[in-house]
């Protein structure tokens, strides 16, 4: 039994470390890339390791920063970002804290639309979503948060409302015979303990946003405003020639931020999920 056992954990080792590379290959495929001259990438060499004549060292880096004004679309990616995920942690788990509180019909129904909004397909919406959002001067960086607030609800609240179950109410009315009002003890006793679940909504939504290209490329007014991945399609050069290195090198510095985002926090993405899927 113990050898089936350890034959059962090597084949699972092999078969999830070649799953690991098949997703690993194609970022370590667009790093090498960057690190060439364009004409290494466009005769045939796209899939061959850098050479001395081939090498262009941080050069595309370089131009993908200044060519294409990376730091200005950089900037408004971060600025959307960081907007839209603060205003859908606290949102949402405020209405999650009433939802499950509260308990009446309306609240049950209330969480039932938000878990049934995650399952509508964006592509259902999108003309009408940019038609409304340009009426209602949604399409600047600054207020385009308020859309992703919506879409990003359902999957926020169905994870804040499972975690806060398992929150006991006896806690909380310990708070307000002590003088608490509903906001002091929502902010002072059930956030703190909701931090497991906020760093997972957090990094989750964060990636979704900082990554997303259709929704600002709809809203936002594109003579003025640009995001990172916006930007990546604007890397041509005459005839419109694409030019492939300053793009395998933005996408690098697109992806980069996220990455070392979810390689800090990815243990804390795992008990956030697991306690507001499972508890209550």
């Amino acid at each position: 039994m113990v050898k089936r056992r350890t034959v059962a954990d090597w084949i699972w080792t092999v078969m999830l470390s070649l799953l690991c590379l098949v997703w690993v290959y194609p970022v370590v495929m667009i790093l090498l890339n960057a690190l060439k001259v364009e004409t290494a990438i466009t005769t045939g060499g796209a899939f061959q390791l850098p050479t001395l004549e081939t090498f262009a060292g941080l050069d595309n880096f370089v131009n993908a920063i200044q060519a294409k004004g990376f730091l200005d679309a950089f900037a408004t990616s971060l600025v959307i970002t960081i907007t839209s995920v603060a205003l859908i942690l606290v949102c949402c788990s405020m209405c999650a804290w009433f939802i499950t509180r509260v308990n009446n019909r309306l609240s049950k129904l209330c969480y039932f639309l938000f878990v049934f909004s995650m399952v509508v397909p964006f592509q259902m919406l999108m003309f009408t979503l940019a038609a409304t959002a340009d009426r209602l001067k949604l399409n600047t960086p600054w207020n385009i948060c308020i859309i992703y607030l919506g879409f990003g609800a359902g999957l926020a609240v169905f994870m804040f409302a499972g975690f806060m179950k398992s929150i006991p109410i006896e806690v909380e009315e310990a708070a307000m015979i002590d003088g608490c009002n509903p906001l002091q003890t929502f902010f002072r006793i059930d956030l703190p303990v909701l931090k497991p679940t906020l760093i997972s909504v957090g990094i989750l939504e964060t990636m979704w946003v900082w990554n997303d290209y259709l929704l600002p490329y709809l809203v936002l007014d594109r003579k003025k405003y640009t995001t990172v991945p916006i930007l990546i399609q604007y890397f041509k050069g005459s005839f419109g020639k694409v030019e492939m290195g300053p793009t395998m090198a933005c996408i690098i510095l697109t992806v980069l931020p996220i990455i070392v985002l979810y390689l800090f926090c990815q243990k804390h993405i795992i008990k956030g999920v697991v306690a507001g899927a499972v508890k209550g």
